[in-house]
């Protein structure tokens, strides 16, 4: 595998990695979590203090990972940083835990909202019809694998594409609610309070589906050895990145409010389209629509092109079975690994529903977020003199904040859903006996 590490060519500049840190995480989130968030917490100012605290937490990690990435600018990324900070059995766990769990969890996801949203262009109502998104969701996965597996240039243009689409379509969302909402009903009488009593366990919930639409801000360092002038680029480019989104996303939720009262936005599974819809009727609707298919797609294309470098970091260090990293002799592509999370996404998509799976990645991968921003800690002990060419603003106060976030929503969904958040818990620890049975002794020197 390591002669085909050695050929990552370091072509992506600042703006290129920017439009990857938003491009990766503007995913279905932003068009689809809003009615289950307003469903959990139906006060306004509170609910919009959701996606503020949600921000808040994601720059804490982004301000992290920016020290990370910039020390360590390996392929790899998160893997990287938790196998030196922690070991290599961490460093197995969380690239089993991707394998297993989160990649499948994501590519079912951002598949749900692409099906539904289908439906919504050739006008069906997907409440009527769940089962016809979920093929749909099934068919996109296995098209982006596919598609993945014989041509990356075309899943890296489709990425592309959908970075500008989706970010230029919220933008133009945000502007036309606030220029001409006011001629259809739109009102700042909707940020009133309703009176509505929030329970602590369901804000902690709704935490969770807000770091669903922010999750991907640490995505690019999977792919930073691909990055130019990494210890330059890679912290600006998860900072600057990380808080354009915080910035659409505030004022995407601000516009979806000022349309429609919360009520309204609950009840909305599509709230970019029905608020579209508001404003230019079915024309608006449409556009939207076509947006967001483009915008989810072009999620699912960049997942099934950037996840694969764990995988090849970890056959690099004897810590996978060969045969998942193993490149196909004429596409030279990880078609095994891409082929195994399309399979299980398509089993999660069909078995689970958007809230189900998008809770089950935050539980998967949320411990992995925290494990890699302790990461810090350890190193600056355990590696003194490793060069930080920057250093997280704040320390040791800004990770710890993470940190304590990443625990609360941790333990806040053991106590309001045990069941479920045990078998995911559970799953992600069946890599335990895995490693030491296969792996333990096949160490290449590192820790």
């Amino acid at each position: 595998m390591h002669p085909q590490m050695a050929t990552l060519v370091r072509r992506l500049g600042l703006w290129s990695s920017i439009g990857l840190v938003i491009g990766i995480t503007i995913g279905g989130g932003i068009f689809r979590t809003p009615a289950g968030i307003a469903t959990r917490v139906p006060e306004p100012m509170l609910m919009m203090g959701v996606w503020i605290l949600g921000g808040l937490i994601v720059l804490c990690g982004a301000l992290a990972f920016a020290e990370l990435s910039a020390s360590m600018p390996e392929t790899g990324g998160m893997y990287v940083y938790l196998r030196e900070g922690w070991g290599r059995p961490v460093g197995f766990l969380y690239g089993w835990a991707q394998l297993v769990l989160i990649r499948a969890a994501a590519l079912g996801g951002i598949s749900s909202v692409f099906g539904e949203y289908f439906l919504r262009v050739v006008g069906v109502d997907p409440a009527m019809h769940p089962d016809w998104a979920d093929y749909l969701a099934a068919i996109a996965i296995v098209f982006a694998g596919a598609t993945n597996i014989i041509g990356v240039q075309l899943g890296a243009l489709f990425a592309g594409i959908s970075t500008i689409a989706k970010f230029g379509a919220l933008t133009l969302l945000v502007l036309a609610s606030f220029l001409t909402g006011g001629s259809v009903g739109a009102s700042f009488d909707n940020f009133s309070s309703t009176g509505a009593t929030v329970d602590a366990g369901v804000f902690g919930l709704a935490l969770i589906s807000v770091m669903w639409a922010y999750d991907g801000f640490a995505d690019l360092t999977f792919a930073s050895g691909e990055v130019k002038d990494p210890q330059r680029n890679l912290p600006r480019a998860i900072i600057i990145g990380t808080l354009l989104i915080i910035l659409i996303y505030l004022t995407a939720n601000a516009a979806y409010l000022y349309i429609n009262p919360i009520g309204v936005m609950a009840k909305s599974r599509l709230i970019s389209a029905d608020t579209m819809g508001s404003l230019f009727g079915q024309v608006g609707v449409s556009f939207v629509s076509v947006i967001v298919m483009i915008s989810t797609f072009g999620s699912l294309m960049g997942s099934q092109l950037a996840s694969p470098r764990i995988f090849f970091a970890m056959a690099d260090d004897k810590m996978l079975f060969e045969p998942i990293a193993r490149v196909h002799p004429k596409w030279n592509t990880p078609y095994i690994a891409i082929s195994l999370a399309s399979v299980l996404g398509v089993a999660m998509v069909m078995t689970q529903t958007f809230e189900q799976l998008t809770d089950t990645f935050v539980l998967a991968m949320w411990p992995f977020y925290a494990l890699s921003v302790g990461a810090i800690y350890t190193l600056r002990k355990s590696q003194p003199n490793l060069q930080r060419p920057y250093k997280v603003v704040g320390y040791p106060v800004v990770p710890a904040v993470f940190i304590a976030a990443a625990i609360y929503l941790v333990v806040n969904a053991l106590i309001t859903d045990p069941k479920w958040t045990s078998i995911t818990f559970g799953v992600v620890l069946l890599g335990l006996p895995v490693y030491y049975a296969f792996f333990n002794n096949r160490s290449t020197g590192g820790r």
